[in-house]
């Protein structure tokens, strides 16, 4: 079964005159793996993954199986208020190669905790591969409870979870509860470094579609005792990521890759371009970094 652990990109989905950018989007997965990513994260949040029609997934997927050809993992995000239609993606995506599936609690039913073990449930017996629980709360108004991740790392192919509730004490809780060696990833940038400290896993990162060196450096320092240069770091770091969430992800995020000559400035409605104030903002930040021109 697929590990879950390391500095991951959730990566963003590049557009161009309305269709998948496919040769954007195989050079971003190349400097992702140059600069020591240890796994991609395609069809997420930050991938505009709710815009994208079926047979966009598969492509997608696809071409990041394809690119990412055994050099690092793929985590292919397979979530919707569905549970029918993220089995059919989560078969998919299986398919296709990836190793294993990151799906959202299911966003507006808010369904009760039984309702969301018996949908993970359901999604994990579909599928051979890992399965990964993704709780954020904040865009989907309900949370999974550390009660319930417990029980749902029992079976066999639910490896983890990406917690962006934004809790420590959510955090420590479901390590104390769940069964041994169950990831528990970070989905929160700024939080990366103390949930860490606290046995997390890794991140999904954003900043890394900037910053992959830094980001991958952050968690090489971490896992070999070096925890000066960890903390450096998260302070150096602290301002992108902030930068990164000044406006709806995966919006900064995109405007930023693309001023870097990586993408095009493209999103699906309902998402926009950035305000011309945020991306002065976000221009300045991102030559302080270096990751501009003068």
């Amino acid at each position: 079964m697929f590990e879950l652990k390391g500095a991951m990109t959730a990566i963003v989905t590049p557009f161009k005159n309305g269709k998948f950018d496919e040769v954007s989007f195989r050079n971003l997965i190349k400097r992702q793996i140059e600069n020591g990513i240890d796994c991609i994260v395609p069809c997420g949040t930050t991938g505009e993954a709710v815009t994208l029609d079926l047979n966009e997934y598969e492509k997608v997927v696809g071409s990041c199986v394809e690119e990412c050809k055994g050099q690092v993992g793929v985590l292919a995000g397979a979530g919707s208020n569905n549970t029918k239609k993220v089995i059919e993606m989560a078969k998919l995506a299986q398919s296709l190669g990836a190793d294993a599936i990151l799906s959202v609690t299911p966003y507006y039913n808010k369904p009760t905790q039984e309702g969301l073990y018996q949908h993970y449930k359901a999604i994990a017996d579909a599928v051979d591969i890992g399965v990964v629980i993704y709780n954020v709360p904040g865009r989907t108004s309900v949370s999974i409870l550390p009660d319930t991740v417990a029980r749902l790392s029992e079976i066999d192919n639910i490896i983890g979870i990406k917690e962006a509730s934004g809790s420590l004490n959510q955090v420590s809780e479901i390590i104390e509860k769940s069964k041994e060696n169950f990831s528990v990833i970070s989905g929160d940038d700024f939080l990366t470094l103390p949930m860490l400290s606290l046995g997390g896993s890794g991140i999904i990162s954003v900043t890394s579609n900037v910053a992959p060196a830094m980001v991958s450096a952050q968690y090489d320092a971490f896992v070999s005792g070096d925890l000066e240069k960890a903390k450096t770091l998260h302070h150096k770091m602290y301002p992108l990521h902030q930068m990164m969430f000044i406006e709806t992800n995966p919006i900064p995020v995109k405007t930023a890759v693309a001023l870097m000559g990586l993408v095009e400035e493209e999103f699906r409605l309902p998402l926009c371009k950035m305000s011309n104030t945020n991306k002065e903002k976000l221009k300045t930040m991102l030559k302080e970094y270096e990751f501009l021109g003068g």
